[in-house]
């Protein structure tokens, strides 16, 4: 089984962009051996944790609404052609995505990674949800068959708190600067919203080289079967 590992915060849209074309790629080779893990990487980690109105957000990072327009055009652009529908206007406030990190990592225990990391893409770019709330993230924890009631009661506390801000530190320390980024069989890093079709090249390749090291292990030292 290959593992890839992915730092993605579910307020990136690039991450979402990313993520749909990687699927697209593990649905086009539903017999590679892949499994996903998801890591925590915050786009702002000193977020107020309620949050901030986004348009203020926008407008502060990016340096004044003409830039904040001119990012997100080129971002509507790229979402469009790769056949994803965001519903920009929608999203009325930029969440701190620490909760929801925290219910990523918890879905981690129950299997449940990639149908939260789903969830919580879709309630935010689609649906235009608060997804720092802790009753929407409840919702999605419910929808990918979590307990929700256990969810939200350890929300309220400050359990894995810290250890999703080591995490998060722990990669930076490590050179990573933004998501996605994706680490490939623990080797191979690779940043960014990467199109289908590279993602196909590359699990084709990796089975290649999987199937190469399964025939040399049955193999004697002289290429005779051991």
């Amino acid at each position: 089984m290959i593992t890839l590992d992915i730092l993605s915060d579910p307020i990136c849209p690039w991450c979402y962009i990313g993520k749909v074309q990687l699927d697209r790629a593990l649905e086009a080779r539903a017999d590679r051996p892949v499994t996903l893990a998801w890591h925590p990487f915050q786009l702002n980690p000193d977020m107020p944790r309620e949050g901030m109105d986004r348009r203020e957000y926008l407008e502060t990072k990016f340096g004044g609404k003409k830039q904040a327009v001119e990012v997100y055009a080129r971002i509507a652009e790229a979402a469009e052609a790769a056949g994803l529908e965001i519903d920009f206007g929608a999203i009325k406030r930029t969440p701190n995505t620490l909760d929801a990190h925290r219910l990523i990592q918890w879905a981690g225990i129950e299997g449940a990674q990639t149908p939260v990391v789903s969830g919580l893409f879709k309630a935010y770019f689609k649906e235009g949800r608060d997804i720092g709330s802790h009753e929407v993230l409840a919702d999605i924890a419910d929808a990918a068959g979590m307990d929700a009631s256990l969810v939200l009661r350890l929300l309220q506390t400050d359990e894995d708190v810290e250890d999703i801000r080591k995490r998060d530190a722990h990669s930076r320390q490590m050179g990573v600067t933004g998501v996605p980024t994706f680490i490939i069989a623990n080797q191979h890093a690779v940043p960014g919203a990467q199109p289908t079709e590279l993602w196909t090249k590359v699990l084709d390749e990796l089975a290649e080289k999987q199937a190469l090291q399964e025939q040399e292990t049955q193999e004697g030292p002289e290429g005779q079967t051991a």
